[in-house]
């Protein structure tokens, strides 16, 4: 399928479900997702051309011929699910099934008094004022895959923790995708809104099995009041002929605190967008990721941290671990405006290439605008360091076996920074596993 055909599908589609939808959602809704139409119209779907993708070509997805995939068994899901439990402490658990919600697998749980976990659709009929202004402000800079989930947007979860509230217990989403045996697409929207001094622990996992293809676009939007903590981890394991987009952006208020561990294994072709806005003074955000990938997997993560004010501070480590024929793209920009003296940002992408075949691109970057800093950046890319193989070789150690530990001991700096201990035990087996 061309081009022009996919994007011509897509807003057949669109007006196809419109009178449907028209019905049953709320005016301000149907014109968000008609202006999301129009711009991903305008945009169309990004080419090598394009400098923020110039390394990750999007073809198989344009001409995948994918449809709205279908309601999934729950029975099948099940199994799949209990894969992905974090080790042994309990989880206020949101599951969805081929982008639908499903209750029956799901186990919010008791919740603190004023906290909401639920489904998108239920909440925007019980939270629409709090919705309306967060999928409201599209703009220019989004993507076009973020244009493409806003028109077809049709369920997520919802997170929303009163001011000065702690929810003890992480809050588990679990996305699950059982393919009918043809290429199908969903478009979950997340939105997690943490009040002025709450406190939350989100975990996101995407999860698919074999090589059943499909496509995941996803947006996450978060939003971090004034001294609210957010701790956010996103665990992406697709199938192996899978497809992941996802956008994840944070607006963050003075001294808002908040972490992401992105950890990405699966999908023939990934691609994370995400963006940080530090726009109350005092704000901290530190993004960690780790991206694990074989066979000719790709893997893109284009990263964005906007200082907007005074006093905050930015920490951000990306390690990647490639063999086969496989690829990473690591962009990470960090942006310092005129307004934001005393602004502290550090930024590392390091990458371990475990044949020849492997390959790495990475562009770390600063853009400067105030005079009174510290900022830092840097990047590398090698291999197995010969000495220390050598080393553990004469010790009579396999050198399969020597491999695998000093792997582990190079990954092991960003899993070790994941303070939930289940979570951290848990995608550390995970991640072992997967570079063994």
């Amino acid at each position: 399928m061309s081009t022009k055909d996919s994007i011509e599908r897509f807003r057949t589609e669109f007006l196809e479900a419109r009178s449907e939808r028209q019905s049953d959602e709320p005016g301000w809704l149907t014109l968000v997702r008609t202006q999301a139409l129009e711009r991903f119209l305008d945009k169309g779907f990004p080419t090598p051309r394009d400098e923020e993708w110039r390394f990750t070509n999007v073809a198989p997805i344009v001409s995948g011929s994918f449809e709205a995939a279908p309601a999934g068994s729950d029975s099948d899901a099940a199994a799949l699910k209990k894969r992905f439990q974090i080790g042994e402490q309990e989880s206020h658990d949101l599951v969805f099934v081929n982008g639908r919600w499903s209750r029956d697998l799901s186990s919010v749980g008791d919740l603190p008094e004023g906290v909401a976990v639920t489904s998108l659709t239920d909440a925007l009929s019980e939270h629409g004022d709090e919705l309306q202004p967060i999928l409201s402000q599209g703009s220019g800079d989004d993507t076009a895959f973020f244009d493409l989930n806003e028109a077809f947007l049709s369920d997520g979860a919802f997170v929303s923790v009163p001011k000065g509230v702690v929810v003890e217990r992480p809050i588990h989403l679990i996305f699950l995708s059982l393919a009918p045996g043809k290429p199908t697409v969903v478009h979950p929207r997340n939105v997690v809104i943490g009040e002025a001094g709450s406190q939350v622990r989100i975990l996101e996992t995407y999860a698919g099995v074999g090589d059943a293809v499909y496509w995941t676009n996803a947006v996450t939007q978060v939003l971090a009041a004034d001294n609210a903590v957010v701790d956010h981890y996103k665990l992406q394991r697709e199938s192996a002929s899978a497809f992941h987009v996802a956008s994840l952006e944070y607006v963050q208020g003075r001294s808002a605190s908040v972490s992401n561990h992105s950890l990405s294994l699966g999908a023939r072709l990934a691609r994370h967008d995400i963006r940080a806005e530090l726009a109350g003074e005092g704000a901290d955000v530190t993004l960690n990721g780790l991206y694990v990938v074989k066979g000719k997997q790709h893997v893109d993560h284009h990263t964005v941290i906007d200082h907007q004010v005074a006093h905050c501070t930015s920490r951000e480590l990306y390690k990647g671990v490639l063999d086969d024929a496989s690829s990473g793209v690591f962009n990470g920009r960090v942006i310092v405006r005129q307004d934001a003296q005393k602004t502290d940002s550090q930024q590392s992408n390091k990458n371990l290439l475990l044949s020849n075949e492997a390959l790495v691109n990475t562009n770390p970057q600063l853009e400067i605008n105030a005079d009174d800093v510290k900022c830092a950046h840097g990047a590398t890319i090698g291999q197995l360091d010969a000495e220390a193989l050598f080393y553990l070789r004469s010790r009579g150690i396999a050198q399969q076996e020597a491999q695998r530990i000093l792997t582990e001991g190079f990954m092991a700096d960003v899993s070790d920074r994941i303070r939930l201990a289940a979570v951290r035990e848990t995608l550390r087996g995970l991640l072992f596993r997967e570079a063994a």
